[in-house]
């Protein structure tokens, strides 16, 4: 993720960073410490998360019938302990958006116009479509999306795939690790 972050950087690449599905924090972290790193003041990180944990699936969207994921406490780091982890790391300041709620109420009407780097990683198909749906629009040419969990989660590979076939993106899938994968907007 810091290669591509730093990628769209020298490219010139228009636009912010975000995450959708930010758990602890790590990977919005990396993307504003690159910023800082850079001495960019120009470019928001905006973190999408309910910062409560996954919801349960929701009512006939099957690729995530049976999905417990609202069951693992462990995915449920509130706001203040992300924010407290920012500030660990001199990180926190207005640079950092913060977009509590579920992605379905919150991702129709996020405050961001331009993304240079999008990453998606909200484990669930419902998640990552609302992400994909109401976010790649908004992805510049030469942009990345990083789909955190494609080679992990059936569900989120479908949301991505559907959403990619439906609008004839062709861009090459790249895989990342045995989880990751990411592609560059053409």
């Amino acid at each position: 993720m810091r290669s591509e972050c730093e990628r769209v950087l020298r490219a010139g690449i228009p636009g912010d960073f975000m995450e959708t599905g930010v758990w602890r924090g790590g990977a919005v972290m990396m993307m504003r410490a690159v910023l800082k790193a850079y001495g960019i003041t120009y470019r928001r990180v905006i973190a999408a998360d309910s910062f409560a944990g996954l919801p349960p699936p929701s009512e006939g969207v099957a690729p995530d019938a049976g999905a417990e994921f609202h069951t693992w406490a462990d995915f449920a780091v509130s706001l203040a302990d992300v924010k407290a982890n920012f500030a660990r790391y001199d990180l926190l300041d207005e640079q950092v958006v913060f977009l509590e709620g579920l992605f379905k109420d919150t991702l129709p009407t996020a405050p961001v116009s331009e993304l240079a780097v999008l990453r998606l990683d909200g484990d669930m198909y419902e998640s990552t479509r609302d992400g994909i749906v109401n976010l790649y629009p908004k992805l510049s040419r030469g942009g990345t999306l990083i789909a955190d969990d494609y080679h992990l989660f059936e569900a989120h590979r479908a949301a991505i795939d559907e959403y990619r076939a439906a609008h004839g993106i062709t861009d090459p899938i790249i895989r990342i690790d045995e989880f990751g994968a990411y592609w560059v907007k053409s």
